[in-house]
């Protein structure tokens, strides 16, 4: 019966690492985080294409302000009567139709880069807004982990210190033989016999084998002859 015992607390350590390997957070924090390197690259690309929007902006204001600039001077050279000769007069008049021109196409192309600015940022902050609502739900998810953690450390440490306890006094070569079974067999390497049925693979024992087993000394080794591990026998084997 004291196998039976170390059966059932190895089989709740190997839950409890199950449970700590396989928390619903660890896998939603892993998908986030896949997620969010997703979102911070496509909000990289969106900076630089704010940061090249904004440059190119700023050079169309400085060439929108240096043609007005010009503007206002050749106006007020005209306007102050500096400039007398006649050819100068006309020059200067297609030159201040250009200007006006010029201004006029540089104008169309702040405003639009404009439009093409603000698109981008707003394209820009609902990006940021998606990393920083991630973050948030980071933050929440590994203190629930956590906690969770925690709880499963806490009652593993409890059960891996009742397990030294419970195997004292069991011969060593059988703690071996159950330590192998239970690596070939999926954590289950003892069951109990009971019903004249094996714990282990669920079978029902024949009738011959039970006559058998019932003849074995209490200190013998039984082994189920299906799924080969040991049989622990009870009061309710059925012998």
């Amino acid at each position: 019966m004291k196998l039976l015992d170390v059966q059932q607390l190895d089989a709740t350590i190997d839950q409890l690492r199950h449970q700590r390997a396989t928390l619903p957070e660890i896998a939603e924090i892993a998908e986030l985080q896949a997620k969010r390197t997703d979102v911070e690259n496509l909000a990289r690309d969106a900076r630089i294409v704010v940061d090249d929007l904004t440059l190119e902006q700023q050079k169309v204001d400085t060439d929108v302000e240096a043609v007005k600039a010009r503007r206002t001077r050749d106006r007020d050279r005209m306007d102050k009567g500096l400039i007398t000769n006649p050819k100068d007069l006309e020059r200067m008049g297609h030159e201040l139709e250009s200007l006006e021109r010029r201004i006029s196409t540089l104008e169309d192309e702040e405003l639009e880069l404009m439009e093409r600015l603000e698109e981008a940022q707003a394209g820009l902050a609902k990006l940021e807004g998606m990393v920083a609502e991630t973050d948030e739900r980071l933050v929440a998810l590994a203190a629930a982990r956590d906690e969770k953690l925690g709880d499963l450390e806490e009652r593993l440490q409890e059960v891996q210190g009742r397990r030294g306890p419970a195997a004292e006094g069991l011969p060593e070569d059988l703690l071996a033989l159950y330590g192998r079974l239970r690596e070939q067999k999926g954590g289950v390497g003892a069951a109990a016999l009971r019903a004249r049925e094996c714990g282990g693979c669920r079978l029902t024992i024949d009738s011959v084998e039970l006559t058998r087993i019932k003849g074995l000394p209490d200190d013998e080794v039984v082994r189920c002859e299906e799924c080969q591990r040991i049989l622990v026998r009870t009061a309710e084997s059925g012998l």
